[in-house]
Formats: structure tokens, sequence, C-alpha cells
């Protein structure tokens, strides 16, 4: 079976849980046909905070994973509903793993492009970087450009900020969807207005 890669949307802090969840039951449950990698996209980041460095695992896309599935039955094509049938087993599988919502998309999903899955699962390891946070105050629909981590070059509108703990959330388009991003202030910069509306007029264009 042709296997193709899509996002679950976890529940919050329970992306490791349902990861876990799904490789044990995989082979008690012999769905070695129908589910493959099961992956959360991570990085070690070394930042410097009141002079003291400090290494952490960092989690770039929190409240997904990435899951290698044989998920649409092209043998049936259109089921009685008129949409694509999917193989029935593995939603169930899906259904019934502890802290996953469901798929990023409703119930009858895009796969993601191999060019996303590159940009987010690379081969290349992820170096240490160290970093300083920068004294800089963020608001809320505010226009940012991340420039760190997987979705590194995305713009987007804050949508939260925690000045306490130095992070954000960043609203930003990924698979065709609006979709909310955390981030920490050294992790985005401020973009300027002027470039905010040539960006609207190019995307209009």
């Amino acid at each position: 079976m042709e296997k193709q890669w899509f996002v679950l949307h976890t529940l919050t802090g329970q992306e490791n849980k349902a990861q876990k969840s799904i490789l044990a039951r995989v082979k008690l449950e012999r769905m070695e046909d129908y589910v493959g990698r099961c992956e959360i996209p991570t990085e070690r980041v070394t930042e410097k905070k009141n002079g003291k460095k400090r290494t952490i695992t960092k989690k770039f896309f929190p409240g997904y994973v990435l899951c290698e599935l044989a998920l649409y039955d092209e043998a049936r094509g259109i089921d009685e509903s008129g949409r694509k049938a999917i193989y029935e087993r593995t939603w169930q599988f899906l259904r019934d793993t502890p802290g996953v919502i469901g798929f990023v998309g409703g119930d009858r999903p895009m796969p993601l492009k191999k060019q996303e899955v590159d940009a987010i699962l690379s081969d290349k390891p992820h170096g240490v970087q160290e970093l300083e946070r920068p004294k800089i105050d963020f608001s809320v629909d505010e226009a940012v450009k991340i420039t760190d981590g997987a979705f590194m070059g995305l713009t987007g509108q804050v949508s939260m900020v925690d000045p306490d703990k130095g992070k954000l959330k960043v609203e930003v388009n990924i698979f065709n969807r609006k979709v909310q991003v955390d981030a920490e202030y050294w992790q985005v910069e401020k973009v300027p207005i002027g470039d905010v509306f040539e960006e609207a007029k190019q995307g209009k264009a």
C-alpha cells in the first residue's frame, strides 16, 4: 500500500503520548501496511538568559504529529457519499489513539507535498545554536517574520504574547491552512509596514 504523510492534530502537550501509542500499537495490531513513520519534529537550541546558557530540545510544531499513512483506498476510488474512499482500518486505528483529535484538513485531508515533508523532516542534523533573547516587545496583530526553525521565512501575525516567558504565537499559512505556531522572541523579527503592504500587493497580483 502506498503511504503518504499527513498531519495529525493532538491535544496540547500530548504529542509524545500520541506518538508512543501509535508506534506501540502498530506492532500489536499488525498495522505495518497501513502506518509507517510517526515523527515529532524537534531541534536542540542553546539560548543565553541572564548570562547563563542552557540547551533545550524544542518542538517546533507543538500540537501536531506527522504520520506516514495508507489512508486512501485508491482501488475503491469514491465511496457511497461521493468522497474519496478511505481505509476504515487506518481511520479507526487513529480514532482509538489517545491524544489524537483528528487530521489537519478534516476527515478527508490532503497529504503533504514532498517539499513540505523535506522542509520539516530534514535529514540534516539540527546544529546547536547560541542565541540570546532580544530585548524587544511584540504586540497582538503585529506582522512578524519567523527567522529560526522549520518555518523560517514565513510571515504571519502575532496572535498571543507572553512577555514574562518571552514567547508568542504566530498565525501563519501552512499546508494552505492558517495554523498557530509557537515561537520565542529570538525566533522572529518585526516586519516593516512597507514590506507588509508590498507582500499584500503581490498576493493580489
